[in-house]
């Protein structure tokens, strides 16, 4: 089973709980109170991540990375798309320099 498979198999799951009753999916309880939510989430997320990180604490690292990636996949799937989103945006960056990358989504003024 290839890594992008569990990211594809996740935004499934994620994806049906949308409709899912909020009493019973803790997906659909996200969804039910909007994107600002979930953005509250990922904000979070990514805080105890850095917090982590500055600590030292590699376990603690890799699990609130895991809930990074989880609540950007919700926000993911709540604007329609999915994880080969992303991997095909990833593919398409593959081989080209970030800073040459980031120029191109800037405009000519930022070269």
């Amino acid at each position: 089973m290839s890594d992008a498979s569990i990211l594809k198999r996740l935004g499934e799951v994620i994806a049906t709980r949308k409709g899912a009753s909020p009493e019973s999916s803790y997906v659909a309880r996200l969804f039910s109170q909007g994107e600002d939510a979930i953005l509250r989430k990922i904000s979070e997320e990514a805080t105890e991540t850095v917090l982590a990180s500055k600590a030292g604490d590699k376990l603690q690292v890799v699990r609130e990375t895991a809930d990074l990636w989880f609540h950007s996949l919700v926000l993911l799937a709540y604007h329609g798309l999915t994880p080969d989103d992303v991997l095909a945006e990833l593919r398409r960056r593959e081989g080209i320099s970030g800073i040459e990358e980031r120029a191109s989504r800037q405009g000519p003024a930022a070269r």
